[in-house]
């Protein structure tokens, strides 16, 4: 299964449009997964035209956002658990505040946003993936998204430049 992850796209009604760049890169997902600071709704109605979508939401979002959405998402995918989490607090923080948040689920991929910062790294067991800002190059080297792969009980999991 091909899952297109992507964070922090902080984009409002008046210019909800994706990077050309990104919608081809989602193109083939079975599945994109949000995680968080949409900022508004028109984010997932953008997405939801390439893909079944699975989204929390963030810090930023606006109320039309949280009122749709919840904080935090726990998936079960291809015998894979995947907890989803937009993130809080200081980013050099963030790994230890979702351990934390997501302990007992023993999770096999945690996503996350909030930092801006790629991430793409497993910690005792546990990948973590926070596939960056498709919008932002004030807080990042680079605007980016993710892919995850799953085949059978495999985990490929990489961050894409925009």
């Amino acid at each position: 299964m091909k899952i297109g992850v992507l964070s922090d796209t902080h984009l409002s009604s008046d210019n909800c449009e994706l990077p050309e760049k990104l919608i081809s890169g989602l193109e083939g997902c079975s599945l994109i997964i949000h995680a968080g600071d949409l900022v508004d709704i028109c984010v997932l109605d953008s997405l939801k035209k390439i893909s079944k979508v699975e989204a929390v939401c963030g810090n930023m979002d606006g109320h039309n956002v949280k009122s749709e959405l919840e904080y935090k998402k726990i998936l079960n995918i291809q015998e894979k658990k995947i907890c989803v989490m937009h993130g809080y607090g200081y980013p050099d923080k963030l790994v230890d505040i979702l351990k934390n948040e997501f302990f007992s689920e023993k999770p096999d991929i945690i996503i996350f946003g909030h930092s801006h910062m790629p991430k793409n790294e497993y910690i005792n067991g546990i990948l973590f993936f926070n596939p960056g800002s498709v919008t932002d190059t004030v807080f990042a080297p680079y605007r980016s998204y993710g892919i995850i792969e799953i085949d059978k009980g495999e985990i490929k999991a990489e961050i894409h430049k925009l």
